[in-house]
Formats: structure tokens, sequence, C-alpha cells
């Protein structure tokens, strides 16, 4: 009932266990807070929090458009809503230096688990689109160190995202993402890969956890998770996915309705009352309610 009985603190724990135990680690991406506790339901290890998908949920592109205001509080009720470790695009840090060291500790008070920084220009661009642009080393080190020392949980975990393999190469992808680590990364998302060899090549390059993002119609294609695992990649995310699934689902009962005019053909593939109670958990609402308030008024 009501949010995770979970700590921020002991999500942030579990969340560097399940990274150093060996085995790959799937996110999918949560679009609101109840597709949070259904990843949680279905055994997931944890939930990823997508930049793009806060955006397009303010009917905004994912330009960098949102402010770290719409962001902390969005990704906030996300992450309370489950005892899975969360963690959020943070896109370019909102800022400079100061704006990102901000970033970090808005996200931490927020219950976060993590986060990650990309390396491109601001305002960004998805990473899957053409046309990026991504900032000098000297830049990219600088926000990446600046997210490290405004950490107050040491297990709060800051991840930098690379860019640059679009715009200058794999090899400059291998050693930005060394760069990153130096400058105090936790892990490292490169993004926009070609292909596993691609992933594996970042893996060589550096000692820390690695994520693949497996975004559809996306520069990567979809490897299965055991591909990823036997490339070493340690995390693997569906950022998109549950929302393009939902928003192509309300588009076809809205079509629905406006043909037929009725919802009748779309309700088999609903969520039934039912089952919308049972995950939001509406007995154990009822039953504190019953409890608080068991009194008579008495009388005058």
């Amino acid at each position: 009932m009501l949010y995770s009985k979970t700590t921020p603190e002991q999500k942030r724990i579990r969340f560097r266990e399940l990274l150093s135990s060996g085995t790959i680690q799937q996110f999918p991406g949560a679009f609101n807070p109840l597709s949070a506790r259904l990843i949680e339901e279905k055994g997931f290890a944890g939930v990823y929090i997508s930049g793009a998908v806060l955006a397009n949920d303010l009917g905004l592109p994912d330009i960098g458009l949102t402010t770290l205001t719409e962001v902390a509080t969005r990704a906030g009720q996300i992450a309370r809503m489950t005892d899975l470790p969360s963690i959020v695009d943070a896109d370019t840090g909102f800022g400079e230096p100061m704006n990102v060291a901000r970033t970090v500790q808005e996200l931490e008070n927020a219950g976060l688990a993590g986060l990650h920084i990309e390396d491109q220009f601001n305002p960004k661009r998805c990473g899957h689109l053409d046309g990026k642009n991504v900032v000098d080393l000297d830049t990219a080190t600088k926000r990446i160190r600046a997210a490290a020392d405004a950490r107050r949980d040491p297990n709060f975990l800051i991840m930098a995202r690379t860019d640059i393999r679009a715009t200058d190469g794999l090899e400059a992808a291998q050693q930005r993402a060394k760069a990153l680590v130096e400058a105090g990364a936790d892990a490292i998302f490169p993004e926009a890969m070609k292909d596993l060899s691609e992933f594996k090549a970042i893996r060589d390059a550096v000692d820390v956890p690695i994520l693949a993002n497996m975004t559809e119609f996306g520069k990567s294609a979809l490897f299965t998770v055991d591909e990823l695992a036997g490339v070493g990649v340690n995390m693997v995310i569906y950022p998109v996915t549950l929302l393009r699934s939902a928003m192509g689902a309300a588009e076809r009962t809205l079509e629905s309705i406006k043909s037929d005019g009725t919802q009748e053909a779309q309700v088999p593939s609903m969520l039934t009352r039912a089952r919308l109670y049972d995950l939001v958990d509406y007995e154990a609402y009822n039953h504190f309610d019953t409890g608080v308030f068991n009194f008579r008024i008495p009388g005058t």
C-alpha cells in the first residue's frame, strides 16, 4: 500500500549488487508510476526512466526541453512506487558543471538509485537520430567529475553516456569511455552501437559495467539478453517500449470508438477492472481505511 517499503539507500545498494553479480540485468522503461509497479510484479531487476518518455509524456520532443524540476518530480513519483532500484536519464545534466552537481543531489533526494549524463551539446538530440553534436573531452569529463563530486550517497550510481560513436567512430568511443571512467563514472552507456562487436569493443576498453540501449526503430538491432550477455553487457534498457505499446493500444481503441461507435471490440485486450484494482492494491487501502474509521460518534 502507498509507496515502496524499501528505502532509496537500500535500493542503491541493491543496484550495485546487481551490477556486480556477473549476470545481465533488464530494466524496462516505466512511463508512469503504475507501470513501474507492473515491471516489479513481472520480476524484472529494476526500472529505467527515459528522458524521451518524460518529454513525450508532456507532449514534447526529446530535444532537451524538459527541466530538472520536471524530471526530478516525475522520476521521484515513479521511483517511490516500487521496491526496485530506478535509474533516470538526466540528459546533459541541465547546464554547466554546477548545474550537474545540483542535478545529482536533486535526484538523490527524489529517491533514484542512479542517473546517466551524456556528452552531447545542449540542447541534445535523441541518441538514435542523425545530426548529433558531441562536446569536447574537457567538457564531457567536467560534467562527470562534477556529478561524482556532488553525490552524498557513495552508492548513488553515476553513469556516463557517450554519443561520440556516431560522430567520430568506434575508436573514439573507446577512448572517450576510458576518459569518462577516469573522471569518476561508475558505468558507461555507449549509445547507438551498430552491432555486438561494438559493444564488445567498449567492454574491452573499460572495467566498469556497461549498458545497452535496446530501443525500437533505432541504430542498434534488437539483440536478445543472451546475445548481449555474451559480449559482456551488464545491463540492458528498453526505454520507450511500454510507452509505445500503451499509446499504440490507445490509438487502436480510439479508432475503434470512432469507427464502430463503441469500444466493445477492444475490451478483450484491456486490463480488467479487477486486474487494475489488484495492481493498485485497492483491497489494502480499503482494509486500512476501514480500520482507521472503525468508530462511532458519541451521542449528544
